[in-house]
């Protein structure tokens, strides 16, 4: 039924826009979010010369792995800063595909030919299929004379397979404006299996001529970028200027990611239906719809996850053998409104209201059933918002972070409810949002320091959001103090990386000093380790 509402709303917001409202609540994006799920099949081959440029400015990426199969990814778009790329408005271009077992191709595993259309802004989506489990392979595109970079990826290993470890990278939170991505250069060059991006991948918010922080003297940005993202051409050029960056192509190229949202991609705060301004929702579900577009469109994402109109369904599980399921949550698109106006405020019957939640009832109920079949060793969540509580005083009665999952505490007991039930004995949560490393014990009852600790959390910083930040934030000893099952704070930016086996779950914060000069050193500020049945952090 929400999908069908969301249909009717976003035609009529559609439909009664005038070329005034167009330019405010774009109706152009509204008219594109529900007629173009559906590839032209009248659309003409355009001819070679279109490509009279280097196509692949934007990198590779890979994304979503099976045991037999994954996503690659690439954008053909000759002028990035253009809309469609540069490319014409209507038409469609080949794209040669290749997956080897080496990086010089001399070993081809697969190969075919697809198809970037316009209406998809000549992004390519290529589900490979029929390889084999728990290797890594290497895969390149070609369109006309002009060649790709090259790209590293891998499958999972087989279902039920015994696995002896796993490593991983967790980021979030790269807004361009704020600073250097040299965080993903850094990542690019550790020894991964996997990367988990958590959200907020793109900014809506302006980026001026000197791309904000970053104050550019070698280039000049188009005056397209300085303005708010609430168009689909809007968020497709978005998209492009942030994928230009070369330290995330090379992060991109180097691992296969698994994607999920927050709010930035669409806009600031937003909670399902319901804007930060408050909108009325015919018109905020015209932009979401034009945002969640865009957003599958640019990511290594399955068919599956096309949306339609305003709805996507971006949840979703992936099984690295015997030892770790991984649910990837939403909690955005399904979300109740942010109690008391959102923000830092006491908790209180608003917010304590045991029919709010923070990932709707479809997929609560995914979440618990997971649980109840899984046979992992480790159940992980990757998310968005933090898990745990925070406090942000020591008073008995200190107010908390509405947008959190501090907001909805009857949905965040709900599931911890639901994974004691199901027998889950090592529950870990990644999550983001906050440009800020935490490391956090998860209680049964946080109020109770003595109580029970049920799971682990690693939240971590922002790639570059927050521009440089500061190893101890002003609040640091107030928050440190307040929520003693915090074991760790640090505001620089960076990136985490977890590794685990059937023994132990370890996570490395690692932190740079600067963002807004490039070529920033990489170190390690801190290591947690919690033992497999055994749940509760200590120093590594």
């Amino acid at each position: 039924m929400a999908h069908v509402s969301h249909q009717q709303a976003l035609r009529a917001a559609a439909a009664g826009l005038t070329r005034r409202r167009v330019l405010t609540v774009t109706g152009a994006a509204a008219v594109l979010a529900f007629t173009t799920n559906l590839p032209d099949a009248h659309a003409a081959a355009l001819p070679p010369r279109v490509l009279s440029a280097n196509p692949f400015t934007l990198g590779v990426a890979s994304g979503d792995p099976l045991p037999d199969s994954v996503v690659l990814w690439t954008r053909l778009a000759p002028s990035p800063y253009e809309p469609s790329g540069g490319l014409p408005p209507t038409g469609t271009v080949d794209v040669d595909w290749e997956v080897a077992h080496d990086e010089a191709f001399a070993r081809v595993a697969q190969r075919g030919t697809a198809t970037a259309r316009a209406e998809f802004d000549y992004t390519v989506h290529v589900e490979v299929g029929a390889l084999e489990a728990d290797r890594v392979y290497h895969y390149r595109f070609r369109s006309g004379s002009w060649m790709s970079p090259i790209g590293r990826t891998r499958t999972l290993p087989a279902a039920g397979a015994k696995v002896g470890a796993l490593r991983f990278g967790v980021l979030s939170c790269q807004a361009y404006h704020d600073g250097y991505y040299t965080a993903l250069r850094h990542l690019a060059d550790e020894n991964l299996d996997l990367v988990f991006h958590l959200g907020d991948y793109q900014y809506e918010y302006a980026v001026d001529e000197v791309g904000g922080a970053r104050e550019y003297t070698d280039r000049t940005l188009p005056e397209i970028f300085d303005r708010e993202t609430v168009t689909l051409e809007d968020y497709r050029l978005r998209y492009a200027l942030y994928k230009s960056d070369a330290d995330l192509q090379a992060a991109h190229a180097a691992f296969p990611w698994y994607v999920t949202w927050d709010d930035h991609e669409t806009e600031n705060n937003y909670a399902g239906g319901v804007d930060e301004n408050d909108d009325p929702p015919e018109e905020f579900l015209v932009r979401r719809a034009a945002a969640y577009r865009a957003y599958w469109e640019n990511m290594p994402l399955r068919a599956p996850q096309l949306p339609s109109g305003p709805d996507m369904r971006l949840y979703r599980r992936f099984e690295y053998g015997k030892l770790a399921q991984f649910d990837i949550l939403d909690t955005r698109q399904y979300r109740s409104d942010q109690a008391y106006g959102d923000g830092w405020q006491f908790p209180g019957p608003e917010s304590e209201d045991p029919a709010r939640t923070m990932v709707g009832a479809a997929q609560e109920r995914w979440l618990l059933d997971g649980f109840r079949a899984s046979t992992a060793v480790w159940n992980v969540l990757p998310q968005q918002v933090t898990f745990a509580q925070r406090k942000n005083t020591t008073d008995a009665r200190s107010k908390l972070a509405m947008d959190s999952w501090d907001g909805y505490p009857a949905s965040r007991a709900r599931i911890l409810a639901g994974a004691e039930q199901a027998g889950v004995r090592n529950l870990a949560v990644l999550s983001g949002d906050v440009h800020t490393h935490y490391a956090l014990d998860i209680k049964k009852d946080f109020n109770d320091p003595a109580s029970r600790t049920v799971g682990v959390e690693f939240v971590g910083t922002s790639v570059s959001s927050g521009r440089d930040g500061t190893d101890k934030p002003s609040n640091w000893s107030t928050f440190m103090a307040a929520n003693p099952h915090m074991k760790f704070y640090n505001g620089r930016r960076g990136y985490v990386t977890v590794a685990l086996d059937d023994k132990h779950i370890r996570a490395d914060f690692k932190t740079l000093p600067a963002v807004t000069v490039p070529g920033a050193p990489v170190s390690t500020a801190a290591s947690f380790v919690s033992e497999a049945g055994n749940p509760g952090l200590k120093p590594a």
